[in-house]
């Protein structure tokens, strides 16, 4: 069943979380363990991201460093059959303009189609760390919606030369993201809302949230694209706050404000056990006011917070 399926035929609010792939050279089993403390939830779909290749530099000695290309979290794709077959979920996994040729995107559409996966969330992606700026790998894309019509012309039985497929499966549905605080290269909100309406009538049936803190600017937000026109489900992305060190760390890195009553709790904490406690209670607080406002879904980034994600889920669920 598609995600929009899944989340329109639940009779409450509906919950998943996304998770990262294995670093290079490790096995799925801390994954698998991940799942099964999330189960609590019965998440009705499970996120799964997809990561670029960086360079990084070898030291040789003697000054010289050799510059290698290396993509430390792979298998997405396999982690998401994986998933699948084990736990007989649905699966979501990550397709990026960041990092990926044309054809290198067609290659993954194609095993996931093998796969029988269909279900996608559709990305630009963040720029690679030696970039001052996004640059589009050889002939990708600088922007999602481009990415949406090649997976539209796919779905048509279309592929990136023009040639058509033979034999045609089932077509994917997606999403996208969207941002309550605007896209930190967006000139305002009013152009990411432009932009958004135009992914979501290019196929996109449903949009999920950067993570937030602050549920007034989720409200507003979701105020504002329906004015737009935009009706589809805007799934709120949650995440428990974590460490004293996150004070900083979380508006530089995700560009979202703290709520001043948040802050102010966490200076209090003594300890990152003290900030991790301020973080549950919150977490808390924000999904039972976003539920009692009828929200379809909640999504949880569960990276380096499954322990608190597992205690919010017990009060809330």
């Amino acid at each position: 069943m598609k995600v929009i399926d899944l989340i329109n035929n639940s009779k409450d609010t509906a919950f998943s979380f996304e998770i990262l792939p294995p670093l290079k050279g490790t096995g799925i089993e801390k994954l698998y363990q991940t799942i099964d403390t999330l189960r609590e939830f019965d998440p009705k779909y499970i996120n799964i991201t997809t990561h670029r290749s960086e360079y990084v530099y070898k030291d040789l000695g003697n000054g010289l460093f050799q510059r290698n290309r290396l993509r430390r979290r792979p298998g997405t794709v396999a982690v998401a059959a994986a998933i699948q077959n084990k736990y007989n979920i649905t699966v979501v996994p990550h397709i990026l303009c960041s990092g990926f040729t044309r054809e290198e995107t067609e290659y993954v559409l194609l095993d996931l189609q093998f796969l029988n996966i269909t279900d996608l969330l559709v990305l630009r992606g963040d720029k690679a760390k030696h970039e001052s700026v996004f640059t589009p790998e050889g002939d990708g894309y600088h922007h999602a919606i481009e990415l949406q019509e090649q997976i539209n012309n796919f779905n048509k039985g279309i592929f990136v030369d023009g040639s058509e497929m033979k034999v045609t499966a089932s077509p994917f549905s997606y999403g996208v993201a969207c941002y309550p605080e605007k896209h930190e290269e967006s000139p305002n909100l009013e152009s990411d809302l432009y932009w958004l309406k135009k992914k979501v009538e290019a196929g996109a049936e449903y949009t999920v949230t950067q993570l937030f803190y602050d549920n007034k600017k989720y409200f507003e937000f979701v105020k504002l694209a329906k004015e737009a026109g935009i009706q589809v489900p805007i799934i709120p992305g949650i995440k428990p706050f974590k460490k004293l060190s996150q004070l900083s760390m979380v508006p530089k890195t995700f560009k979202v404000d703290l709520p001043e009553d948040l802050v102010k709790e966490v200076n209090r904490c003594k300890n990152d056990a003290d900030a991790e406690q301020v973080g549950i209670e919150w977490c808390i607080a924000q999904c039972k006011e976003l539920m009692a406002h009828g929200v379809p879904s909640i999504h949880f980034y569960s990276i380096g917070a499954v322990d608190s994600i597992k205690e919010v889920a017990k009060i809330i669920y």
